[in-house]
Order: C-alpha cells, then sequence, then structure tokens
C-alpha cells in the first residue's frame, strides 16, 4: 500500500481559509492545469473528512465525485449517507493500516486526518502544489506532534500559477 496526500496549500501553508472555504484557490486556477487527473487515475480508494468532502460535494456533480475509486469520508455524524461515499467513525491509523498492500491511497484532506498519520509515519508520497496566495489565517495542513520527518524531493513542476513539489519518504 502507498498513501499519498496530493493537494494546494498557500504559500504560508493553508488548505482552507478560517472558515474552511477554497475561494483563493478557486480564484488562482483549475485544476485542469494541473497533474490532478493522472494522479487521481493511479489511486484506488480516497479518504476524506467530513469538512473537505462538504466542498468536494459542492464543486463536483454526483456524476463525477471520484467514479473509479472507492471513497471514504471521516465523520461523527451517524446519518452520513451519500450514494459514492462510504462514512467511516473509526481512528484513522488502523484504517488505513488494515487497507490491502496492493492499494494506493489518496488523502484528499484534511489536517486532522494527515497529522495521526503523518505521526505514525504512513505517508509516502506528498505532491504539494502551492498557490500564489497568503491568507495570514486559515486551516494549516500540518499540525503533527513535534518530531523530525524528512522527505525526499523527487520532481518540482510549474502547472500555471501552481509550483508543485513531489517529496518521498
Amino acid at each position: 500500500m502507498s498513501v499519498y496526500f496530493y493537494g494546494c496549500v498557500t504559500l504560508d501553508g493553508y488548505l482552507a481559509d478560517k472558515n474552511h472555504g477554497l475561494n483563493w484557490l478557486y480564484e488562482t486556477g483549475s485544476p485542469e492545469i494541473t497533474t490532478a487527473a493522472k494522479f487521481y487515475e493511479k489511486m484506488d480508494i480516497t479518504i476524506m473528512g467530513r469538512r473537505t468532502f462538504n466542498e468536494v460535494k459542492e464543486s463536483l456533480t454526483e456524476k463525477n465525485v471520484y467514479p473509479t475509486t472507492e471513497n471514504y469520508v471521516f465523520t461523527h455524524e451517524e446519518n452520513f449517507s451519500h450514494p459514492y461515499f462510504t462514512s467511516v467513525s473509526e481512528e484513522i491509523v488502523s484504517f488505513v493500516k488494515k487497507i490491502p498492500q496492493d492499494k494506493n491511497v489518496w488523502i484528499v484532506g484534511g489536517n486532522q486526518l494527515v497529522a495521526p498519520l503523518l505521526n505514525a509515519d504512513l505517508f509516502d508520497v506528498f505532491i504539494l502544489q502551492f498557490a500564489p496566495v497568503l491568507l495570514g489565517k486559515g486551516v494549516p495542513l500540518f499540525t503533527q506532534e513535534e518530531g523530525l520527518k524528512r522527505f525526499k524531493l523527487q520532481e518540482v513542476h510549474q502547472y500555471g500559477p501552481f509550483a508543485e513539489l513531489v517529496l518521498i519518504k
């Protein structure tokens, strides 16, 4: 199993603004100019938190919501229901450790999933795109426990206004 984070942050490291919105991203550029579609083709499973799901749900139509992957939303909401997503309320690390070894897993967001997976050293690849935007406040990507984590820089790309770093364990 390989665990990936693929996503865009601001220059000051935020996934979303202080209201969990992504307008800063939508106003910067389109995912069509990045490697998002090619990346998605390699994935078997998507995992996201409830707030990320709410944003994804707003920006995609029902028919094109990650159609070729198993899709999971981590939520404590008991009445969560969606035809293309399965709700999960267990702890993220134990859930990921049960995924078969031949699967590629995309952690779509957010930081409440990223932090425990980083703490457990479960990420294999980070594909981080940086938007030329400063928010000053917002939802940070990295909130893991203190401790040195090193990655190797594998590639650097530019897609329109986005700078992309591919980092491997």
